[in-house]
């Protein structure tokens, strides 16, 4: 396994009197896609967007154990959620671009972070070449983002998530809402993104994981049952739940 860019160290998560995240050790490899998988419920999205801290503004939340992006405690009090979200970007299950230009789109997170205004042209276009759309789009950015396609609009987000040069991509079932030609593009992009990003996938698609994931780890009531190589999770799993829920006889 590659060097490890995000782990956890006997995580556990609560929202009020509900138990969510049990005790979980992780470590992500860098530069690779993880896919996080298991039935609804099980802490899939909760634990991928603890990574981001996005239960922040949820008043009952609290975290025991540690978030680490490599050795950076992501919970410490010093380090704020912009700081966070500028080395840890996050595609969501729904597109959701702003109500803007395409071009906007992508400079908002620029200007936000201070980027020089005469680099952020330059920027926006190779996060756009990046994500696959710049041919699409390049005579239209002046046009607003939610007039492109589902499809088109998700890759917009993959882009908006790159032009902050993260080291860490989350994306939270980023292909649920789209057509299998949009959710091949979104798959080939999210292959050529683990060259400069480490990813980390939620998916209930087995063949998706399957085709795009490097490791997979299996969730169950709120705790890593196995983690490993795609490879071996699909093939050779070592505990029963696992062999269970991806020969589709679980439950």
């Amino acid at each position: 396994m590659s060097q490890t860019k995000l782990s956890t160290q006997s995580l556990n998560l609560h929202f009020g009197d509900k138990h969510v995240l049990k005790g979980i050790n992780i470590e992500i490899p860098a530069n690779k896609v993880t896919a996080l998988i298991g039935p609804s419920g099980c802490g899939k999205s909760t634990l991928l967007r603890s990574f981001n801290r996005m239960h922040d503004l949820t008043p009952e939340a609290y975290i025991e154990g540690k978030l680490l992006l490599e050795q950076l405690d992501l919970y410490d009090k010093k380090n704020t959620v912009t700081d966070i979200r500028k080395r840890i970007g996050m595609v969501f299950q729904k597109p959701n671009p702003l109500p803007k230009s395409i071009f906007d789109n992508l400079a908002y997170g620029l200007k936000l972070h201070k980027t020089p205004k005469k680099e952020i042209p330059d920027m926006v276009t190779k996060a756009l070449q990046e994500s696959y759309l710049w041919e699409e789009v390049k005579d239209e950015l002046q046009k607003p983002a939610v007039q492109l396609s589902g499809g088109q609009q998700q890759r917009l987000c993959i882009a908006r998530a790159v032009v902050l040069r993260p080291e860490v991509i989350l994306m939270d079932e980023p292909c649920s809402a789209l057509d299998p030609i949009s959710t091949k593009k979104v798959e080939e992009l999210i292959l050529s993104l683990k060259d400069d990003y480490t990813v980390v996938i939620v998916t209930h698609n087995m063949q998706q994981a399957q085709r795009i994931a490097d490791y997979v780890a299996f969730m169950y009531l709120g705790e890593v049952i196995e983690f490993d190589e795609c490879e071996k999770i699909f093939h050779q799993p070592q505990h029963e739940l696992t062999r269970n829920y991806i020969e589709g006889t679980f439950g």
